[in-house]
């Protein structure tokens, strides 16, 4: 097992991994839509839908993957009526490629947050 971590997203406050790889499959940590630079949160859950995203494929990218890769994405979503415009942002960033998916509604994310996603995926 291996632990990953990029520079390029602020090491988190809380105690876990970014990503870890184990025989050959990169298990990456939820992703909040906090700019990894400017520390701020979008305000529109299209925006904040494509922040957490990016960070997902930065991540991937460090650790010798890419989005084409993913197996299975989790995402979290502070109300279920939002999840239209998530859907079509997502569509947009896979294209072609769809990951195994499940997406959970729930009252509310950590900072006020929208969407927090996850994903694992292959690395070879």
């Amino acid at each position: 097992m291996e632990i990953i971590e990029t520079l390029k997203i602020p090491k988190s406050n809380g105690h876990y991994s970014q990503c870890i790889k184990h025989n050959g499959i990169l298990y990456l940590s939820g992703q909040l839509p906090i700019n990894p630079t400017t520390k701020i949160i979008p305000k529109s859950i299209e925006e904040q839908t494509d922040m957490a995203l990016e960070k997902i494929k930065l991540i991937l990218n460090e650790a010798g993957s890419s989005i084409e890769k993913v197996l299975q994405m989790r995402i979290y979503i502070s109300d279920i009526a939002l999840w239209d415009k998530v859907n079509e942002r997502y569509s947009a960033f896979f294209k072609d490629h769809k990951p195994v998916r499940s997406v959970i509604p729930t009252r509310e994310l950590h900072f006020g947050c929208l969407i927090e996603v996850e994903a694992t995926a292959v690395i070879s």
